[in-house]
């Protein structure tokens, strides 16, 4: 039985590999890509992912980008790890493949990443990004915006002011741009997975980069 099953087991991985291959070819990227133009602050205010429990509502920590810079050609995303008393700043360092938009790097515990700057006006973003972990491959699309509370505003002491002006940027968004964005998810499938923004003020992580004064 096993020698007759392996066959269709072959043929089964194959068409998985080119479907994989087929959906990537399918991911369109930016023309012209400046990833100088994406640094600084940004918040999430879609975000899709190809597995249904990325995001658990039970889970009390809670992940969220915080901003975009670049170093000598490579991109460094900040995110942060929040709740259960813990803030934790962590830098992923992502590097140009030679397509222009597009870049590869690694996380911890020794996945690989792809992302693709999909479409941008450099105050709206939508983002695609690939882990491979071992066999399991996630597709994630997260659509973009500025950071646009004032520089006047002490978030420190103004916590809920930031707050409402996060919550103002997250609700609203560009319409054109929100188009844009869930004709991707209707085209690829895409399942709505929980958003997360960072308002509270963690130690930044090692090697940050961030804005020079």
């Amino acid at each position: 039985m096993a020698l007759q099953t392996w066959p269709l087991l072959l043929l089964t991985l194959s068409l998985c590999l080119a479907c994989a291959q087929k959906t990537l070819e399918q991911v369109p990227v930016q023309p012209g890509f400046d990833g100088q133009k994406v640094e600084g602050r940004w918040l999430t205010i879609r975000l899709a992912a190809s597995h249904a429990h990325l995001v658990s509502p039970a889970d009390p920590m809670r992940l969220a980008l915080h901003s975009i810079w670049t170093r000598d050609g490579d991109l460094q995303f900040v995110l942060f790890w929040t709740g259960a008393g813990v803030c934790k700043g962590v830098n992923i360092t992502v590097h140009p493949t030679g397509l222009r938009g597009q870049y590869r790097g690694s996380i911890e515990g020794g996945g690989r990443m792809l992302v693709r700057f999909v479409s941008t006006d450099y105050s709206s973003l939508i983002l695609y990004v690939r882990f491979k972990d071992g066999g399991e491959v996630t597709s994630l699309w997260a659509l973009l915006g500025r950071w646009w509370v004032s520089p006047t505003l002490d978030t420190r002491r103004d916590t809920c002011l930031a707050s409402v002006a996060l919550g103002r940027r997250r609700e609203l968004g560009d319409p054109q741009w929100l188009a844009r964005y869930e004709e991707y998810i209707r085209e690829f499938h895409l399942l709505d997975a929980l958003i997360f923004n960072l308002d509270a003020h963690c130690p930044p992580p090692e090697g940050h980069i961030g804005a020079t004064s």
